[in-house]
């Protein structure tokens, strides 16, 4: 299979000519009324009750502002094109022979008062749900994607980070406090990873911080191979919506997003650290693999004839692959069955028989994205009480049994509400394609049934499950008929020719 690229598709065919950008097209209409389906299926809406948007927009205009004022610091955000709920704000300077990672964070606090509307809103949605170019948001927008986003050239109220590393990355201190932080831009990936490669096209700002963070983000990732971290490189399938068309593509992360992703770590790691020293707070857990599904991962590898030494670590083995070979693809979608079980675990006094995050190698914890997740915000207050020598409050303390359960429901409807989107979005792309052949990998086999198993399509960007005959052979590519392809039900089904 060649490397994932970026494939366009429009629905059901090509836009009439002569048609005004932005019209809506019937493949279009297909698609905005399935999602409708979807929702009205899983009961969800973006809709929030009045109280709480009255509540909101309270809130909104009157904030609890911090007494400390850091305008001073120029931070940036990088961010998906036209994301406006911007959780994080970065800056880096050198310090002595290290650096010093100021990292603001959307300060939920100023907003939000424990008990209100938004708060009790919040308690029942979890997080924000993702699908195409809509969303099911976890607060209302004027305080998730206005007065609370960290928006450029806005003052906001922020829980700013201040994380100390030596010159090889390693951290040394840590602490958050609220303070007043202003954003000087707003970059996309595509911008920031411009501004590193010096791009003519690149903007001006932040070029100071993204040239520290070419610094700190590849030390970090050195530090995380070195405690056996790992970070799956797996391509994700993403529906893209431009006024244009709506397509699928497969997509790799570059470097500054991977870079920025270490930053979110460290941040995490250091919460998790002042939570479990202190014994009380909300980590973000993973248990160990065992090494029973160790070896069979290993004989996964051996059919797949691809080589792992016995001395090779699995964390060094999955950064040795490629995701761009079709047998690769298919080792690196075996890893992602090895860690099962990640989940939520509130303590207060004694520690959780386990406090480790496997794939991370370390204690974690979920704090930098409180606009989009509903533990960050109760994670994040512990951390600030324990920064400033004070009692946690006990608004917090009351929910450290239930904040792991929302989250646990809210993560499941999240994953099967972004599923079936992809299925309809598939469904609807591939309606009038019935009867074409496609080259395609197999990604897996069912143990049961190894005449079935999952596909990668590159062109386009498709994941569907296949059937043949005779065993499907594992990492290889081979060619499939498009026998079933219905929006109504989302569903696309595919035989091995």
């Amino acid at each position: 299979m060649a490397s994932p690229r970026y494939v366009r598709v429009h629905p059901l065919g090509s836009p009439p000519a002569g048609s005004e950008p932005g019209e809506v097209f019937p493949g279009e209409r297909v698609l905005r009324e399935g999602i409708e389906a979807i929702r009205t299926e899983l009961g969800v809406s973006e809709e929030f009750p009045a109280d709480v948007l009255a509540t909101a927009e309270a809130a909104a205009a009157a904030p609890r502002l911090p007494d400390l004022d850091r305008t001073d610091i120029p931070f940036v955000t990088i961010d998906p094109p036209g994301a406006r709920d911007l959780d994080q704000a970065l800056h880096i300077e050198r310090a002595d022979e290290g650096f010093v990672v100021h990292y603001a964070i959307a300060d939920l606090g100023a907003f939000v008062t424990p008990g209100d509307a938004v708060d009790v809103e919040a308690n029942k949605r979890g997080q924000t749900l993702y699908g195409a170019d809509s969303k099911i948001p976890l607060h209302p927008p004027v305080i998730s994607e206005q007065a609370g986003s960290l928006l450029p050239d806005q003052t906001r109220p922020a829980l700013l980070w201040t994380i100390t590393l030596d010159a090889a990355g390693e951290r040394r201190a840590a602490t958050v406090e609220r303070a007043l932080v202003r954003s000087r831009a707003q970059l996309t990936y595509e911008q920031a990873q411009q501004v590193v490669d010096g791009s003519t096209d690149a903007p001006a700002e932040g070029a100071d911080t993204l040239a520290l963070l070419a610094e700190v983000g590849p030390l970090r990732l050195t530090l995380e191979a070195a405690r056996g971290g790992v970070s799956l490189p797996l391509p994700e399938q993403e529906v893209v919506v431009t006024e244009e068309e709506w397509h699928l593509e497969f997509r790799s992360m570059t470097p500054v997003e991977e870079w920025n992703a270490q930053i979110s770590l460290l941040t995490g790691m250091a919460a998790a650290s002042l939570m479990v020293e202190a014994r009380v707070g909300l980590l973000r857990t993973l248990p160990p693999a065992q090494e029973r599904d160790v070896d069979r991962l290993r004989g996964t590898a051996h059919a797949l004839r691809i080589e792992w030494p016995a001395s090779m670590s699995y964390p060094d083995f999955v950064r040795s692959l490629d995701p761009g070979n079709s047998r690769h693809a298919a080792m690196v979608l075996a890893c992602t069955r090895l860690f099962r079980g990640s989940g939520y675990a509130g303590f207060h006094g004694e520690l959780p028989e386990h406090t480790g995050h496997a794939a991370v190698a370390a204690d974690y914890a979920h704090v930098t994205a409180p606009l989009r997740r509903l533990v960050d915000r109760y994670a994040s207050e512990i951390c600030v009480a324990l920064c400033a020598g004070q009692q946690v409050p006990d608004w917090v303390l009351e929910k450290l049994e239930s904040v792991p359960a929302v989250m646990r429901e809210s993560g499941s409807l999240a994953g099967k509400y972004e599923r079936e989107v992809l299925n309809l979005t598939e469904a609807v792309l591939l309606h009038d394609r019935l009867g074409e052949r496609f080259a395609a990998a197999v990604v897996e086999v069912d143990e049961k049934r190894p005449e079935r198993g999952d596909i990668t399509i590159p062109e386009p960007a498709i994941e569907a499950r296949a059937e043949g005959t005779a065993p499907l052979p594992l990492g290889e590519e081979i060619t499939v008929v498009l026998t079933a392809a219905d929006p109504a039900t989302r569903t696309v089904r595919f035989e091995v020719v």
